[in-house]
Formats: structure tokens, C-alpha cells, sequence
């Protein structure tokens, strides 16, 4: 039965007649009811009244039949703002608010055996318009999601490259990036490149970094999945926390730096680390771009050379018995042999490579990082001599 046959002609030309005053109570209940209407602008204010308004002119045109309850319509010219504005809850208070307006004058616009009907009217379009606007939600969120998905992109693909410029910091201030620090970029493998959702690895990394407390910007570039992360105390800690989201295989962390526009400095070494990490068999799953540097120098990273000669090679120069200990002990067979072949007693050695680590950071009785050390002092031979490499 169509609404027209549940109320008669007379009461639905009672109610149309009733709309401007209806409309002004609907506003008025709205303002003296909820407190969020209180911190409002003005303009913003003006809308919710529209709002009211139109729903209540919505209803009465919907009670004869003319139109579906349309939420579209009831929300007029302001869904968008209002959404960013104010919540789903808050819309359907305002919806409950000029229903019930409605509601307390029923038994005087209706005629008698109208009544019923009339309130059985209102509750279906009470229902209907609630669900429309739970849509209208539903859409303005897509789109906003849509929007910062492509704000997000651009952000990333400007870090990658290191073109941070006032048009990209004004872009991630829209995204809530305007006052983060620090930051670290973490590349790994993304879904996407084994043949599943790429997408389940960015909304993956999103979860994660709320429920951790951190700020992500993430896309998926090629085979990789990037992630730019900032609020963090421990890259290390992070980076295992967010291991989860990425694909199985390398997982590597840039340094941390002090905010985006530094950003390229992390993102750089995080490419290269996972790009060259496989040349370290033995390389844990999750693992700091600055520990692959003697494989990043392999693989041609112009960026470690120069990291790993200022960190070694030249502290070491600069200690001539620290730099024919650390030669020697990586060509010799153990601390003893080491120590025959400098005529020092054992306990030197010991000493001159606790002095080692102390400078430059690399213990040598660790089988990795006497390599890049080796790596580091074969680098500084080739720089520091580059006639013979001429010849």
C-alpha cells in the first residue's frame, strides 16, 4: 500500500501547511539539545538548520508520495563539509531530533483515524532516512579515502626521489604530517608481488601504525611496499612491530631522520639495503640499512662509499696501530696468530680490537662486520691510492 492510501488527503494537507512551523521547532530543538551543535560555526550552523529545514519539507513531500525519504535531499547543499564536521551519530541525533518534532504533533495535524497512520509514516520515514544517511557517510568516507590514497601516493613518490617541496609539505599537511618527526622509510616486499591484494598490505600497515600511535604514509612502488613512518623512538622496534604487514622476505629500515623533508636521506638507504641485502647470507629478516653497508658498496651505492670510508677507513688512518691490528687480524687465523705477525702479546691484540669497536663501531670477532670492515679498508686502499688503479 502506498503511503498516500495510509494517510488520508486531509491530514497530509494538515502537515504540508505545518511545515515552516515544524521546520522552526525541528532548528530550535536541535540548537537547545545537543551540545556538539554548541561548538559549530556559524556557517556550519546555518547548514545543520538547513538541514532540519529540509527534512522536515522532505518528509511532507515523501508523505505524498512525490519523493523517496532522501537523505541527499534533507542534507541540501551541505553533506560534504557536514561529514568532515560532524559524525554519523551526530547526524542521526539530528534526524531523531526533527522526527520527534514530528512525532509530538501527530494527534494534532492527523485527523482522528489518521493517527496511527501517521505515526507508523513517521517511523518508516525515520528508518529510511537514518539508513541514507548512514550512506551518505559511507560514500563521503570512500571519497575522502580515495582522495588521501592519491594525496599519499604523490607525498611517497616525492620522498623516493627527494623532491620535498613547498607543494608536498602542503600536501602531507592535509594528510596530519605538518608537524611530525622523527621519521624512517621501511621497504619490503609487497603482496601485490606474490600474487595477492596489494592493498591488504597498505590497509595492514595503516591498523598497525594506529594501534601503535605512529603516522604511516605507505604505497605499494613496483614489487616493493613502502613505508614512511614518523613518531618513532626505536626504528629497530618499529620495524619488527610493522614486519607483519610485508611479505615474506628482506625487511630494511632507513635512518632515522629528523622529519619528512629529510625523509630521501632514509629512503635512499632503505632501497639500497634491500636491493643489496641478499649479497649477507646470513642477514635476519628485519635488518638497518647502515648494517648492510659494505653490501650496498657491492652494489654500487655511491652513498655508503662515502658512510662507510668516514666511519672506518679513515678513524682507523688516523690510529696507525688500530689499522695494522685490524689488517692484520682480518688475514690472520685467530687473536694468537694475530699477534705473532705484529710481535705484540695477545692481550694487545685484544686491547687494540676492544679500541677498534670503540672507534668505528664494527667488532672484528664478528664474522659480518670484520667484513665490512675488510670492505671498508679495500675501499680506502682504492681511494687513497687511485694511480695504481689507473695502471
Amino acid at each position: 500500500m502506498s503511503r498516500r492510501g495510509l494517510v488520508s488527503l486531509t491530514t497530509r494537507r494538515r502537515v504540508r501547511r505545518s511545515a515552516g512551523d515544524l521546520a522552526t521547532a525541528a532548528s530550535r530543538r536541535v540548537e537547545e539539545q545537543h551540545v556538539w551543535y554548541a561548538s559549530l560555526t556559524a556557517q556550519e550552523q546555518s547548514w545543520v538548520g538547513m538541514v532540519a529545514q529540509a527534512g522536515i519539507l522532505n518528509f511532507v513531500e515523501w508523505l505524498d508520495g512525490e519523493v523517496s525519504a532522501d537523505t541527499r535531499a534533507a542534507f541540501g547543499a551541505a553533506p560534504q563539509q557536514l561529514t568532515r564536521r560532524i559524525s554519523l551519530a551526530q547526524t542521526l541525533e539530528l534526524v531523531r531530533t526533527v522526527v520527534e518534532v514530528v512525532e509530538e504533533r501527530v494527534e494534532e495535524l492527523a485527523r482522528p483515524k489518521d493517527v496511527s497512520d501517521l505515526r507508523i509514516a513517521v517511523l518508516r520515514y525515520s528508518r529510511e532516512i537514518a539508513f541514507g544517511a548512514a550512506e551518505v557517510y559511507a560514500n563521503a568516507a570512500e571519497a575522502r579515502g580515495a582522495w588521501d590514497a592519491r594525496l599519499e601516493s604523490l607525498v611517497i613518490d616525492a620522498v623516493m626521489r627527494g623532491e620535498v617541496d613547498e607543494a608536498i609539505r602542503t600536501r602531507s599537511a592535509a594528510l596530519g604530517w605538518d608537524a611530525v618527526e622523527d621519521v624512517f622509510v621501511l621497504v619490503g616486499d609487497s603482496p601485490h608481488a606474490v600474487g595477492e591484494d596489494a592493498a591488504s598490505g597498505v590497509a595492514a600497515l595503516h591498523r598497525s601504525a594506529r594501534q601503535l600511535g605512529l603516522q604511516v604514509l605507505t604505497g605499494v612502488q613496483g614489487s616493493r611496499l613502502v613505508a614512511i613512518v614518523g613518531g618513532v623512538a626505536d626504528p629497530s622496534a618499529t620495524a619488527e612491530a610493522l614486519a607483519p604487514c610485508f611479505h615474506d622476505g628482506d625487511l630494511v629500515h632507513g635512518p632515522l631522520v629528523d622529519g619528512l623533508a629529510q625523509g630521501a636521506l632514509s629512503a635512499h638507504a632503505a632501497v639500497a639495503g634491500h636491493m643489496a641485502a641478499a649479497a649477507w647470507p646470513g642477514r635476519p629478516r628485519t635488518v638497518a640499512a647502515d648494517d648492510l653497508l659494505a653490501e650496498r658498496v657491492l652494489a654500487g651505492d655511491e652513498l655508503a662509499v662515502t658512510q662507510l670510508r668516514e666511519r672506518v677507513d679513515l678513524p682507523l688512518r688516523a690510529h696507525p696501530s688500530l689499522l695494522e691490528t685490524a689488517r692484520a687480524h682480518l688475514d690472520a687465523t685467530g687473536l694468537e696468530a694475530t699477534a705473532r705477525e705484529l710481535v705484540v702479546h695477545v692481550n694487545t691484540v685484544r686491547y687494540r680490537l676492544r679500541r677498534i669497536a670503540e672507534e668505528v663501531g664494527y667488532d672484528l670477532t664478528v664474522p659480518h662486520e670484520a667484513f665490512t670492515v675488510r670492505v671498508a679498508l679495500s675501499l680506502g686502499g682504492l681511494l687513497e691510492e687511485p694511480s695504481k688503479v689507473e695502471d
